[in-house]
């Protein structure tokens, strides 16, 4: 561990070399990256400096106890041996938590996209009812909510619903939200009151810049169609709804909740960006899992990350054995014990790996 915090002095000092440079400043491309990248190292340089000082306190307060006759001094010295003492143990934790690599995704806004996996109905229903709790924790965190997509199965569900949320950490607090969400309960059509279990799968999704994904016009093939959802005085009439086709790898994105085709053709683009972006994160560190295969997996009942269990009222999440008997404020959006559990279960496996 101290290895890397002596490289990441070195890399300090001279990332502050640099952003005083005038021919970097003059490049503001090149200089706001180096501003980030220092604005990233300060917190974890300065709580090193903490530390050093603090074992330097102890050695100090040792060598005054060895080799003073001053019992004033003496007293002085093991007053602040104890404190320091006290101390490093608690820096050496926040050090270690500091090394944790960031997500350099975690201030993004994201895409969340729901769809209907084993269970007709009864799972594009429970689509519908994880789109209501994502959208009341967004209302909670004043976050927007912004509709992408949507295609309704007619009773109420939705086969597949996209929404992209804006605020402050959207995607550190949703990412690992991605997955396959299993319900079980009676549905309103079942006359023998039987239990059904049905299946959504998840996939949030880091918006990406133009800056982190560059598209060739050339490579999308762009159809236009008329919408079919309800409502409307659009619907039906004219061709508004926009698919876009990425031929290199056969990506298909549809838009059509605007009236304006030029609209569903900007969102269009923007869901496009973020799935291809979310491949190219899968190669580049394909140990984070980021790609939409293991991230979503098949919405088999057997593939699962968290379960709604409606006539007990609780939900489980299996992936750090959580069982919470609150289902119904869960699906009203206070999903926050669940969210800090699995975040703090992943800082724990990366902290395994510092030493």
């Amino acid at each position: 561990m101290f290895d890397k915090l002596e490289d990441l002095v070195i890399r300090f000092n001279e990332v502050s070399e640099k952003i005083s440079d005038p021919e970097i400043i003059s490049n503001q491309s090149q200089w706001q990256k180096l501003m980030k990248e220092h604005s990233n190292l300060t917190p974890i340089v300065n709580k090193y400096k903490e530390y050093k000082q603090t074992k330097e306190t102890i050695e100090e307060s040792l060598m005054i106890l060895e080799e003073e006759d001053d019992e004033e001094l003496k007293l002085m010295a093991k007053e602040e041996l104890a404190e320091a003492k006290a101390q490093i143990g608690g820096l050496e934790n926040e050090m270690k938590l500091l090394l944790v690599p960031k997500d350099p995704n975690d201030d993004k806004d994201v895409f969340v996209e729901i769809r209907g996996g084993a269970g007709g109905d009864e799972a594009a229903l429970f689509a519908a009812d994880l789109f209501r709790m994502y959208n009341r924790f967004a209302e909670r965190n004043r976050w927007k909510v912004e509709i992408m997509n949507t295609n309704e199965n007619g009773v109420g569900g939705y086969k597949e619903i996209i929404f992209m949320i804006k605020g402050q950490g959207a995607y550190s607090r949703l990412k690992f939200e991605s997955g396959v969400h299993r319900v079980q309960r009676i549905p309103t059509t079942e006359s023998g009151g039987r239990i059904h279990t049905s299946t959504v799968t998840v996939a949030v999704l880091p918006e990406a810049d133009d800056v982190d994904v560059e598209i060739n016009p050339n490579d999308v093939r762009v159809d236009v169609f008329r919408s079919s959802g309800n409502g409307g005085q659009s619907v039906n009439t004219t061709d508004s709804a926009v698919r876009l086709t990425h031929l290199p790898t056969g990506l298909v994105v549809s838009c059509q909740d605007e009236k304006s085709q030029l609209k569903n053709k900007d969102k269009a683009f923007k869901v496009l960006r973020a799935r291809l972006f979310e491949i190219e994160q899968a190669k580049q560190q394909a140990e984070l899992s980021a790609n939409r295969k293991s991230q979503v997996g098949t919405g088999d009942r057997s593939e699962k990350i968290r379960t709604y269990n409606f006539p007990q009222g609780r939900v489980t999440d299996h992936r750090i054995k959580l069982t919470l008997h609150r289902l119904d404020g869960i699906l009203d959006g206070d999903i926050n014990e669940i969210i800090d559990s699995l975040i703090t279960a992943d800082q724990t496996e990366k902290l395994k790996s510092i030493e």
